[in-house]
Order: structure tokens, then C-alpha cells, then sequence
């Protein structure tokens, strides 16, 4: 099946990536992996990641690819793999999966859109910050490790208290924004 992808050179991409079984919490419990195996895609295939927010069983990015590079489905399909081969064997393969040799950690499609313009670009940032509030993990988005939040904090572009648990942060913050 082929589905549209929209490829642009050099562009910045938000996805949302899960786990197939997602009541696992496979990837803060093995974070280290993760990163491991992002670090050795990078290092392959360059880009940079502006924001990223993991959770127990789904994360969220923004990568930035070099000029004349649009190769976003490369990138993933290697993260996975890499992250896959450097966890045990503990989840459901079904057969179909079993029957290509697949192991069944991570949904096999992934939820990209390309950035359109600075407005675009910084909701997406504010949504993986906010996300773990969102989800219930911890009423400010400074508090949960797994998220480049910290970057930001450190760089002074965002204060520790951005984000605090709120109805109004919910509306700001939500996926209606998205897309």
C-alpha cells in the first residue's frame, strides 16, 4: 500500500511514533536503547532534532533534515530496528508479523506533517512539551525527563513553570492545533 508522504528537502517534520502494544511501557523503560539508537542513526544520517518528548508507549519529534535530504522514512524505519534489536524478546508477535520476521514493538506506520512556517513550527514544539501534561504524568512539563524541554529551560528561551497543568494550557496546548 502507498501512502502520501510529502517530501521536502531540508524540511522540519513533527511525527507521533507508537508502540503496537500500547499499555507497554517500553520506551522510557528502556530509554537508554532509544537513544543509543537514534544517536547511531544520526551519525548515518544526519538531522537535527528541535524538540522531543518520549513517553511510556508513544513519542513525539520535530527533525529537521539536511538541505538536498527528504528521507524521513529511512531515519524511522532505523530507529526502530536498532531500538528493537537492543531490547529482549517480551512482547505478542501475531502471526502476520511472525510470518516476515518482524517483532511486534512498534506500530508499523508512523503519523508525520511537514512544518509550514515559525506560527506551525512552535505549536508543534509546545504540544510535545506539553504533552506529558496532557497525558496526566505530571502537571508541569519541566518535571517529566524524557523531553527537550530541558534544553529550552537551560537555553532561557522557556521558563521551568511554562506549561503548568490548567484548562486553559489544555486548550492552548491541544491537538486541535495540530495539522
Amino acid at each position: 500500500m502507498l501512502y502520501r508522504r510529502h517530501f521536502i528537502e531540508g524540511g522540519s517534520y513533527f511525527f507521533t511514533v507508537n508502540l503496537a502494544e500500547r499499555k507497554r511501557c517500553l520506551l522510557i523503560e528502556h530509554i537508554d536503547a532509544l537513544r543509543e539508537a537514534i544517536r547511531i542513526v544520526r551519525s548515518r544520517h544526519p538531522f537535527q532534532i528541535d524538540a522531543m518528548v518520549v513517553m511510556p508507549d508513544h513519542l513525539h519529534a520535530i527533525f529537521t533534515l539536511p538541505p538536498n535530504d527528504s528521507d524521513y522514512p529511512t531515519r524511522w524505519m532505523l530507529i526502530k530496528a536498532g531500538f528493537s534489536r537492543q531490547i529482549p524478546k517480551t512482547e505478542r508477535i501475531n502471526a502476520s508479523r511472525r510470518s516476515k520476521g518482524e517483532r511486534g514493538i512498534w506500530q508499523r506506520r508512523f503519523w508525520e506533517h511537514t512544518i509550514q512556517g515559525e506560527d506551525d513550527f512552535r505549536h508543534h514544539i509546545d504540544y510535545i512539551h506539553y504533552n506529558p501534561v496532557k497525558h496526566g504524568y505530571v502537571t508541569r512539563p519541566a518535571d517529566w525527563l524524557h523531553s527537550s524541554i530541558h534544553k529550552y529551560i537551560n537555553a532561557g528561551t522557556l521558563p521551568a513553570e511554562w506549561g503548568t497543568a490548567s484548562p486553559e494550557n489544555d486548550k492552548r496546548f491541544g491537538e486541535r492545533r495540530l495539522g
